[in-house]
C-alpha cells in the first residue's frame, strides 16, 4: 500500500526539526545512531528527549559537539563530503540520497557566489552536526520506506541572519536559492528554514500543497529552538495512506486477518488532486551517459547494466547499432539523476572498453503508479497500476510473483496469470 509523508512546515524546517519529527513518528532512535555511527566522524554526541513547545508535546534533537567551535565549523568542499559518505558503510540509498541533499546545497551556495560548484567551501553546512542532520535525515527517510514525499507551503521566517558571511537577509541567500519554485511564506520574525532544511525538503519533495489527501497513520511534532509567543516553533509531519484506498466502503478489497494486510482488488479511480500536473503526468529532468563499444566481450554486458543499475541509474540497456566500415556494435545507455553521475561515469570508463561518452539532459514524463497485492488460492501476486488525469488506464500483473507461484505450485504460469485476471479485472 502507498505510503506518503507530508511536511506540515507552518513554522519552517530545520535540520534537527526533521530529525526530531521523523522519529517523533517512528523512527527508532537507537537504529539511527547506530547508522550514523558508519559515517566514521566523531566529535560530536546526539541528545534525543521528549520536549514541549507552546503546549505541543514533540521530540527535540540536538547534535552536541565534544571539540571546539573551529573544529565544528570546519570548512569542507562538495568533494571531500561525498568521499565521506561513499567511503562509508551506510546503504547505497542512504549514501545516495545524502549525496543529492549535499549537492543541493553546493548548486545554491556555487549560484549565489558565482563559483564552480567544486570551488564552494560549506560553511555552517559543513559543520559536524548539519552533516549529522543531512545523513542523517537520510536514513530517517530509508526506514520510514515512504512512496511519496508533500509539503505544505514553507514558512521562511524574516529579518537577519549572522552566519559565516556575516549578516544576511532572512532567508538567507542559499535557502532562497534552493526554495526556487515552493510556494513559501513569512509570517515570523526569525530565520525558521535552514539551508538544511530546505535542501532536505527540496531534494525529497515531489508536490508541494495545501490539500492532504490522506488518512493519517501516524503524526510526528519535531521541537525547534525558537521561541515564539504566536506560531511554535515546530516541525509537524504525517504519514498516511491515500483516501481513494478507502472508497466504496472496502467493497472491493480483500482483508487478510491473519496478516493484517488489506488487499486491493478492484479500484477504479484516484482523486486528480492526487497529481502533480493537469497533464497526469510525473515530470523530472535526468542525464543520459552513452556510448559505442564494438570490441568487449559481450558476455561482461549483463555484468555491467547490473552494475550501473545499482549504483543508482534509473535505467540502463543496450542498442544494436552498425558502426563506420560496416562493423556491429552495441550502444551502452544509461539515464540517471545528477547525483549518481560520478559512480555512473567510473563504471563506464573503467570497466568497459570504451575511451569516452556523451551525455545530455532529458525530462522524463512518467504515469502515477502504485501496486496493489492480489491474494490468490497460490499465494500473492503484485499488480502495477498506472494512472492518468486521476483514472486507471493499465495494471501490468509482475511476472516475476507469477514465475515464483507457478514454480512452488507446480502449475502453469498460465493458470496463475488466469486467477489474478480473474481477481482484478473483473
Amino acid at each position: 500500500m502507498m505510503k506518503i509523508l507530508y511536511y506540515d512546515c507552518f513554522s519552517g524546517i530545520s535540520g534537527d526539526m526533521n530529525l526530531g519529527a521523523l522519529i517523533d513518528a517512528g523512527v527508532d532512535k537507537d537504529y539511527l545512531t547506530f547508522e550514523l555511527a558508519k559515517l566514521n566522524i566523531d566529535g560530536y554526541e546526539i541528545n534525543i528527549k521528549k520536549d514541549i513547545k507552546n503546549g505541543i508535546s514533540g521530540t527535540k534533537v540536538d547534535v552536541v559537539l565534544k571539540n571546539n567551535s573551529v573544529c565544528a565549523h570546519h570548512h569542507r568542499n562538495l568533494e571531500y563530503i561525498e568521499n565521506m559518505i561513499s567511503s562509508s558503510s551506510l546503504s547505497s540509498r542512504v549514501r545516495e540520497i545524502s549525496k543529492g541533499i549535499f549537492k543541493k546545497v553546493a548548486q545554491a551556495e556555487a549560484k549565489v557566489h558565482s563559483k564552480p560548484i567544486n570551488e564552494v567551501h560549506f560553511h555552517e553546512v559543513g559543520a559536524v552536526d548539519s552533516i549529522v542532520d543531512i545523513v542523517g535525515a537520510a536514513i530517517c527517510f530509508d526506514y520510514l520506506d515512504v512512496d511519496k514525499v508533500e509539503a505544505s507551503k514553507v514558512e521562511v521566517g524574516s529579518g537577519f541572519v549572522k552566519c559565516a558571511h556575516g549578516i544576511l537577509p532572512v532567508p538567507a541567500p542559499a535557502t532562497a536559492e534552493i526554495l526556487k519554485n515552493v510556494p513559501i511564506e513569512s509570517k515570523v520574525n526569525f530565520e525558521a528554514t535552514t539551508p538544511t532544511g530546505a535542501a532536505i525538503l527540496s531534494y525529497l519533495c515531489s508536490n508541494f500543497t495545501s490539500d492532504k489527501n490522506f488518512k493519517v497513520t501516524k503524526i510526528g511534532y519535531g521541537i525547534g529552538s525558537k521561541d515564539n509567543d504566536d506560531i511554535p516553533n515546530v516541525l509537524r509531519v504525517f504519514i498516511g495512506e491515500p483516501i481513494s484506498y478507502e472508497k466504496n466502503n472496502h467493497k472491493n478489497c480483500y482483508w487478510n486477518k491473519d496478516e493484517k494486510t488489506e488487499y486491493i482488488l478492484n479500484r477504479r479511480n484516484m482523486d486528480k488532486s492526487s497529481f502533480k500536473d493537469e497533464v497526469g503526468c510525473i515530470k523530472e529532468e535526468a542525464q543520459v551517459i552513452e556510448c559505442n563499444i564494438d570490441d568487449m566481450n559481450p558476455e561482461k554486458y549483463q555484468y555491467i547494466i547490473d552494475k550501473l543499475l545499482q549504483i543508482g541509474a534509473l535505467d540502463a540497456y543496450l542498442t544494436p547499432i552498425i558502426m563506420k566500415k560496416g562493423r556491429p556494435a552495441v550502444k551502452l545507455s544509461a539515464l540517471y539523476k545528477d547525483e549518481a553521475e560520478e559512480e555512473i561515469r567510473d563504471i563506464i570508463l573503467t570497466e568497459t572498453t570504451t575511451l569516452g561518452f556523451r551525455k545530455y539532459k532529458v525530462e522524463r514524463n512518467m504515469l502515477y503508479r502504485d501496486f496493489t497485492k492480489v491474494v490468490t488460492k497460490y499465494g500473492q501476486v503484485n499488480v502495477k497500476n498506472a494512472y492518468y488525469k486521476g483514472k486507471k488506464i493499465k495494471s501490468k500483473i509482475e511476472y516475476e510473483d507469477c514465475k515464483k507461484l507457478a514454480l512452488k505450485n507446480k502449475i502453469s504460469i498460465d493458470e496463475i496469470y488466469r486467477e489474478v485476471m480473474s481477481k482484478t479485472f473483473k
